[in-house]
């Protein structure tokens, strides 16, 4: 499975983006789908994940309400509409896939290593 992230940008706070992930060698719908950034100072962590089966969808408390993860099946992406962006949201962006394989993804959604692909990030910058 390959991953292709796009849509970062520069962009003033309070203003949008729109991230997009194109999967190819499986699709999107078979896998679980998460959106993780990363900035210099910090370690990477987890923004939103999408279940495979599409009935349950994550958000880290510091985006709920602003970001929107979603999929688009017959193009085989997966999207993070960011909205109402802060200068804090400031980073490199990835997205990553997970097979699944069994137990429970609700347990461990916001884990790096539950993340079987990852595609190469894309930065966003919020300027103040």
């Amino acid at each position: 499975v390959q991953l292709q992230a796009s849509g970062g940008g520069l962009v003033q706070a309070g203003g949008s983006l729109r991230l997009s992930c194109v999967a190819s060698g499986r699709t999107v719908s078979s896998l679980h789908m998460g959106w993780f950034r990363q900035t210099p100072e910090k370690e990477r962590e987890f923004v939103a994940a999408f279940k495979w089966s599409g009935d349950s969808i994550y958000y880290a408390d510091s985006v709920k309400g602003r970001f929107t993860i979603s999929r688009e099946t017959d193009k085989n992406t997966v999207y993070l509409q960011m909205n109402s962006l802060k200068p804090e949201d400031t980073a490199v962006y990835y997205c990553a896939a997970a097979r699944p394989l069994g137990g429970s993804f609700g347990a461990r959604y916001f884990r790096e290593a539950t993340y079987d692909y990852w595609g190469q990030g894309t930065q966003v910058t919020v300027s103040s």
